[in-house]
């Protein structure tokens, strides 16, 4: 039986992708993992320096059936000190090499170009600094399972692996940018807290979300930018959820937990902290989560707590619509 065209390019694409990924793994040995092959998931950890490495980061993968001819890889650049600008930079980097590669094998270049990222953040005036000192506010939780509710369980890794296989699947279709709310900020000692949320029901959509949140000077400039998120997979009747700390040590884990116990589904919410030189111990955990809860009342994911006659019953009857 004759194969179409497209059963012809997509062998061509494999046949690709299979000589890449055995070059790859030639290559890097043990710093590239295969996630999922079936799924052509993949990651593999880049380090500025092999023998004392100052920054590291990973760089998970899939290769869609369209790549390298027509489709760029879908990635995810994984590292608890990559923030908002210097998030967007590299990924302007991986995508110029792309644009300028179209059609060829570009993992190789982009582990180099991720490479390249890292020793010359290493070798630049502001990384005497170590990456904890970087992306804490100095403020250390002595025991950290005290301030963990029952039923408390910090997201594995496996989220974002079926995230990835998510967007794996969805294709790579525009999507429009879903509708960013900003809530009302909490000041405390000088420390500002600022929510926002975002319908979403893609992890394409919840990158969409961060990448335009970070477009804001502002928010950017936030010494933490905390986020979680559910989305209910109707299909399989499961949610996918993940969560970011951002380097607020726990903090996302903890909001991820408030959204679990409201029962919240496709929606983001995102908490910006401007730290003010104070620390506030275990109350910043609380002005987090005070801010997701409001700002999900204020969209009506939730009911308010407060008294019914002050809300006039608006979020029960709007509930079902978005919380759901």
């Amino acid at each position: 039986m004759a194969t179409t065209p497209d059963t012809g390019l997509e062998e061509e694409n494999l046949h690709n992708q299979i000589d890449e990924i055995e070059a790859l793994s030639s290559i890097y040995g043990d710093e590239w993992c295969v996630i999922d092959e079936a799924s052509r998931i993949f990651c593999i950890k880049i380090s500025d320096d092999l023998d004392q490495p100052k920054w590291t980061l990973c760089l998970q993968v899939i290769l869609p059936s369209e790549y390298p001819t027509s489709a760029p890889p879908i990635y995810q650049l994984n590292a608890p000190w990559l923030r908002g600008p210097e998030r967007m930079e590299l990924s302007n980097r991986l995508e110029e090499s792309y644009a300028q590669n179209i059609g060829e094998s570009i993992l190789y270049l982009w582990v180099e170009t991720i490479r390249e990222f890292l020793v010359e953040k290493s070798h630049s005036a502001d990384s005497a600094e170590s990456p904890v000192l970087k992306k804490t506010t100095e403020e250390v939780v002595e025991d950290l399972e005290d301030y963990f509710s029952p039923g408390f369980q910090l997201p594995k890794c496996q989220d974002q692996i079926q995230a990835l296989a998510l967007l794996a699947s969805e294709g790579l279709e525009d999507e429009e940018l879903p509708p960013i709310k900003h809530g009302e900020p909490i000041t405390d000692r000088r420390s500002t807290f600022q929510p926002h949320l975002a319908p979403v029901v893609t992890p394409k959509q919840v990158k969409m979300v961060l990448d335009k949140l970070y477009e804001n000077k502002k928010i950017a400039s936030a010494t933490h930018n905390i986020h979680a998120y559910r989305i209910y997979c109707e299909d399989k009747q499961t949610f996918l959820q993940d969560c970011e700390d951002d380097g607020e040590t726990a903090a996302g884990g903890r909001l991820l937990h408030l959204l679990q116990i409201l029962d919240v589904r496709n929606v983001m919410v995102v908490v910006s902290r401007w730290y003010g030189g104070i620390l506030l111990g275990p109350d910043r955990f609380k002005h987090i989560n005070n801010c997701a809860r409001n700002i999900l009342v204020e969209e009506n994911y939730i009911e308010s707590t407060d008294d019914p006659a002050k809300s006039g019953g608006k979020n029960k009857k709007q509930k079902s619509k978005k919380g759901k």
